[in-house]
């Protein structure tokens, strides 16, 4: 039998064979590796490359003042984004988008030439005008592209889109800019005021959607889409009058610019309910204009910033020893000139009194006088002092709804030397306050006795429509009879005392006089030229609406009165007319009628 002969075209045939049955094995090898063991990673990558999971941005709780005008709120800022992986040519893409929304060709190419990147911001929040040219170009590119020949169409805008971000405005400018602080736009985080404090209720709780986009970034029609919506912030209604804040602002300017004084402060509350109408440090700043902002102007000096009280603490003292039946406002006694209390080296004196002389309790308050308001602590005592000034609110915050505020120094009564701490404490030494502890003090006065928490928040409204409306603290201090007879003591300051600057046209009003060393934290010494000046009063006096502190910072200069010079340091001289001022609009803006009317 034969061999077969294998010619060399059968070997060629039989090779092409072998060739092919190789190739389909490793054809069938591969779909098998794609459609059964890597079936699910290549899934994975097809959605990855089309279905995006993007936050949708909660909006942000809006701020508004007592009558419900807005304060802070958040609107849609056109902003350009960039998906570099999709930039066919990052340099001149740059080119053309540079003048379109105000940045240099360097700055984009940087941020475009990233072709491993998936997202870049090219501009944030451009203008309406920038953003109307910039759509015009991508709708001029699109219309080309649907035209009959798309292939000679610019690829400028590939991977470019426009799309809408939340931007913090403050629409009146400065007005109570320490109060409502402001936030991080990029974060939209609060950094200050009541931005930061009340972060976590304003930002919202951000939500979900997930949608197929092809590779331009465009939405699939009938793709997958499922959205988780967000929930909206908090909304916040402060207590804030805008009219009276306005003035406050106003005055504590003029302040600064009249006494060359560092800065100046105003509070304004309403004594019967603790809502703060206003609070005003001057300088201030405009929060929309975050390149031009002083650190130094940011805080909010009538909650961060603490001082020695000086005679407006009179009152505390006169008030309790009235409070316990030591003393009526008639009683007099003889009040030297000097007066020696043992462990001090300089004996305590009074301003501008050289010599000793009969003084009744109205006088020593009318007058101001130190030595007279010691006499009175030492039948008071220490024990009974304390408590009294811890009950008025010195040494322990507010509340918790005053964004910075310290709760200032008071020094246990176990802690006081027992002769010169109640002395020196007596006459506003020795302890640190804010100016709103001391016009919540007054505010007690003004209230018949009972402390009502300060605060700025009236109510949180949440997005369901449900409110939380503040409940303040409040607590007895004084006898509604003591309450009265201070009240008398206080109107007899401006009408006849240290005060007489602070009277208002048509107003009964009362209040105390302030004046103290300041004392250098840094250098733990009293300066030997700078005074706190303050005034803080009651309007009106026989059926209050409002308290006003006025604390002026190293007030300095002198003018010209009645033929003689007085010293701006001095508190009735700087801070008085600023509370005239101040209690003049604010009165009127409230419509509270003059005496008689």
């Amino acid at each position: 039998m034969l061999r077969p002969t294998w010619r060399v075209r059968d070997l060629r045939v039989a090779l092409v064979g072998v060739v092919f049955i190789l190739a389909w094995l490793g054809i069938g090898y591969r779909l098998f590796q794609v459609q059964v063991v890597e079936a699910a990673t290549f899934v994975a990558d097809g959605e990855n490359q089309r279905i995006r999971v993007e936050d949708i941005a909660a909006k942000r709780g809006t701020i508004f003042d007592r009558d419900g005008i807005e304060l802070a709120i958040t609107v849609d800022m056109p902003t350009v984004i960039a998906d570099p992986s999709l930039v066919f040519d990052p340099e001149g893409t740059a080119q053309v988008l540079a003048p379109l929304v105000g940045a240099t060709v360097a700055e984009l190419v940087e941020k475009l030439d990233r072709p491993d990147a998936r997202f870049a911001y090219v501009a944030k929040h451009i203008t309406s005008d920038q953003e109307e040219q910039l759509q015009s170009a991508m709708d001029a590119v699109a219309e080309c592209r649907g035209g009959d020949d798309p292939s000679t169409c610019p690829s400028d805008f590939d991977g470019i889109y426009l799309r809408t971000e939340p931007y913090r405005v403050y629409p009146s400018g400065d007005l109570a800019a320490q109060i409502l602080g402001f936030i991080q736009q990029d974060t939209q985080e609060g950094l200050e005021g009541l931005e930061a404090h009340y972060n976590d209720v304003l930002t919202g709780t951000p939500g979900t959607q997930i949608l197929e986009r092809d590779p331009e970034g465009n939405p699939i029609p009938l793709g997958e889409l499922q959205v988780e919506p967000a929930i909206a912030g908090v909304d916040i209604r402060t207590t804030i009058d805008p009219q009276v804040q306005y003035v406050a602002q106003q005055a504590a300017a003029e302040a600064v610019a009249d006494t060359h004084a560092a800065s100046a402060t105003i509070v304004v509350l309403n004594p019967r309910t603790g809502e703060i109408l206003a609070m005003a440090t001057a300088p201030t700043f405009d929060p929309n204009d975050r390149q031009s902002i002083d650190p130094a102007a940011v805080r909010n000096r009538a909650v961060t910033d603490v001082y020695e009280p000086g005679s407006t603490a009179k009152v505390i003292t006169v008030a309790a020893a009235l409070d316990q039946g030591l003393i009526t406002p008639q009683d007099a006694w003889w009040v030297p000139a000097e007066y020696e209390v043992d462990g001090k080296e300089e004996p305590y004196t009074d301003v501008k009194r050289s010599e000793g002389r009969k003084m009744s309790v109205a006088e020593i308050i009318t007058k101001s006088s130190n030595v007279g308001t010691i006499m009175i602590q030492e039948q008071l005592g220490n024990e009974l002092h304390y408590q009294y000034l811890e009950a008025f609110g010195l040494g322990n915050i507010s509340g918790d709804s005053i964004p910075g505020e310290v709760p200032g120094l008071l020094r246990p009564v176990r802690d006081w030397v027992s002769a010169t701490a109640g002395a020196s404490t007596a006459i506003g030494y020795r302890m640190d306050v804010t100016a709103l502890q001391m016009a919540a003090v007054f505010g007690t006065i003004a209230n018949d006795g009972v402390w009502v928490q300060p605060h700025l928040v009236a109510e949180l409204i949440h997005p369901d429509g449900s409110l939380e409306v503040t409940v303040p603290s409040q607590r007895p201090v004084l006898q509604r009879e003591t309450a009265r007879q201070m009240r008398g003591l206080l109107n007899a300051v401006v009408e006849h005392g240290t005060g007489h600057r602070a009277a208002v046209p048509g107003y009964s009003v009362g209040g105390k006089t302030g004046t103290t060393e300041k004392f250098i934290f840094e250098e733990g010494v009293y300066s030997e030229n700078d005074r706190i000046a303050s005034f803080i009063g009651i309007a009106p006096i026989n059926d209050p609406e409002i308290v006003i502190a006025v604390v002026l910072d190293s007030p300095h200069g002198e003018i010209e009165e009645d033929g003689s010079t007085v010293e701006l340091k001095f508190g009735g001289v700087s801070a008085a007319p600023v509370f005239a001022r101040v209690a003049e609009t604010a009165l009127q803006a409230l419509g509270v009628t003059p005496n008689g009317q």
